[in-house]
Parts: C-alpha cells; sequence; structure tokens
C-alpha cells in the first residue's frame, strides 16, 4: 500500500505527508465525499494530482494557515483532482473546516479562507459525536441562460431530449457548469450518461461538467447528479458549489433555502444545505454539511514522484 496509518494527530510529519480523510457533507451521520485534507500541501501540481489517485478520494485540498485578520485565522486553499488543480471546490471546503476547528481546539471557528484570488469567510461548529456543521459564504456566483448551442451539444450524452426537462443555465463559481432541471427523482435516478461524449462536450464550451437536479418540494428539499468528467469525476458524490449555483438560481423564485440529497447511485448518500439572503451588496448566498474526520494516514514521500 503507498499509505500508512497515522494515529499520532494531525502534526506528526516525520515519515511523509500527514492526510485527514474527512467524510464530507453526510446524510444522517452516514455517507458522505470522502476527501482528502493536507495541511502541508505539495509543491507541484504533479504531486497533488497524485494525492486523491493514491487515496481513492475525487478531491484533495491543501491548507496553510498565513496569518489573521480582523481577530480571524486566515487559511489559503487550493483543490486538485486526478486531473490537476482546481479553482474552487466546496464540499472540499465543508472538509478542510472540520480539519481546522478540530485543530483549533474549540466547539466554534471561524476563519477567513482564501481561494484562486477570492476571499470569504467560514464556520465550523464541533459537537461531542465527532460531527462538524461547516458552512461558508460566496457572492461570486454568475448565472446566465444556456444557450441552443450548448443545449445541443450537452443534452444528447446525457440521453435527454429538450421536451424533458425544464430550465437550463450556465452557473459559475470557480469555474462555470450547466444546470439542468428534471421534473421528478426518478427521472434523476435513470440517468446513465455517456462520460466521453459528455466530456467533449463540455470541454467544447469550457464547462466543469453538469448539474441535474429535480424540483424542489415545498420544503425546499431536492435532489442532483454532478457529472464531472472533464476533471476527471464521472460523478460526485457531492458539490457544495454547484448546489450554491443552484441556491442562486432559484433565490428569485421566493425558495430562500434547500436541501439537495445525492450520492445515492454511487452508494454514498450525502446532503448540502445552501440558502440566499439580500445584502446591500447583493445576495449572499451561505452553503455546507456535516462532515467527520474518518481517519489519518501518512503519505510516503516517494509515491508521489
Amino acid at each position: 500500500m503507498p499509505v500508512v496509518e497515522e494515529s499520532e494527530g494531525p502534526c506528526a510529519s516525520g515519515r511523509g505527508l500527514p492526510v485527514a480523510i474527512v467524510d464530507a457533507c453526510l446524510r444522517g451521520g452516514l455517507g458522505g465525499s470522502p476527501t482528502a485534507v493536507l495541511q502541508q500541501p505539495p509543491a507541484s501540481e504533479a504531486e497533488r494530482r497524485r494525492i486523491p489517485a493514491l487515496l481513492s478520494t475525487s478531491h484533495a485540498v491543501f491548507v496553510r494557515e498565513e496569518g489573521r485578520e480582523g481577530g480571524l485565522p486566515v487559511v489559503s486553499m487550493r483543490f486538485s483532482t486526478a486531473e490537476g488543480d482546481l479553482p474552487a471546490c466546496g464540499h472540499g471546503t465543508v472538509a478542510a473546516l472540520a480539519v481546522l476547528a478540530e485543530g483549533a481546539g474549540t466547539e466554534e471557528y471561524r476563519a477567513v479562507l482564501r481561494v484562486a484570488g477570492t476571499t470569504f469567510t467560514g464556520r465550523a461548529v464541533r459537537n461531542r459525536d465527532g460531527l462538524v456543521e461547516a458552512v461558508f459564504e460566496t457572492d461570486c456566483i454568475a448565472l446566465r441562460a444556456a444557450t441552443p448551442a450548448e443545449r445541443g451539444l450537452v443534452l444528447p450524452p446525457l440521453g435527454l431530449a429538450a421536451g424533458e426537462m425544464g430550465e437550463a443555465c450556465v452557473a459559475t463559481l470557480g469555474r462555470p457548469r450547466m444546470l439542468l432541471a428534471l421534473p421528478s427523482r426518478s427521472a434523476l435516478a435513470a440517468l446513465a450518461p455517456d462520460a466521453d461524449r459528455l466530456r467533449a462536450a463540455c470541454d467544447r464550451f469550457g464547462l466543469l461538467g453538469c448539474y441535474v437536479y429535480c424540483e424542489p418540494d415545498a420544503d425546499g428539499r431536492t435532489a442532483a447528479r454532478l457529472f464531472a468528467p472533464s476533471i476527471g469525476v464521472p460523478e460526485d458524490i457531492a458539490n457544495a458549489n454547484s448546489t450554491a449555483c443552484l441556491a442562486a438560481h432559484l433565490a428569485p423564485r421566493g425558495i430562500a433555502r434547500i436541501a439537495v440529497d445525492m450520492g445515492d447511485s454511487l452508494g454514498h448518500p450525502a446532503t448540502i444545505t445552501a440558502g440566499s439572503r439580500k445584502t446591500s451588496q447583493g445576495p449572499l448566498v451561505h452553503v455546507g454539511g456535516v462532515a467527520r474526520i474518518a481517519r489519518r494516514i501518512t503519505v510516503k514521500a516517494d509515491d508521489l514522484a
């Protein structure tokens, strides 16, 4: 095996890079998206790309504390999949906040987070069961209608025709992705995309992937699936940034808060919550989930070569 078990805490690193594996965006304390969190990031993109491949996680997040601002710690974050670095990752942010909160040793943890030139705030609350509820805020979401050309290339690999779906828009938070509405959970569960064709279509328009969701019920509960072969993730267990985009998209309809179930098709039930509120600067979206540090391991330096 390329890793060894690590039981000496988050700072023990003499034999390699310490990694926390965090199950992010749990549903009822179960499932979630396994995410690697490192507080000693490798220097090169090639080494960062190796981490998800070695640990069989879809994503890895690399965090570094860089001082304080307004009484809060300032933490920079960067994210990678096996395909390369990403400008943002929502469930990776949830996972990172869980690790930072445990390291702080306080019941509540707050920080200023910096990702790819943007700054926002994050908060995490720990409970006695080892769970952490993490939330972060963003006002950087851009929305536009999907073009006929985008719909024409992206829908067929999903097995969808224009008449089978509702709204289609492109939302950008870090990277653009298409949001597609379906009428029911059964229609969502039935999707079986052609990953190669979908990747080609998404690459054609610079899209991260497609976040397909069904209409929320009266309580704002819904379900979604994210297909992102363009970043090496055929289907994501949990995607908080896309859920934040959905919250921004639904807000003009008076839907102030949503809870989105994901991961069922992959055997990892996950739930992300999100909502929006108006501010003097415009809409502010808050998004998050519940996380648990599942285990700690050490990656040997030789395995990153």
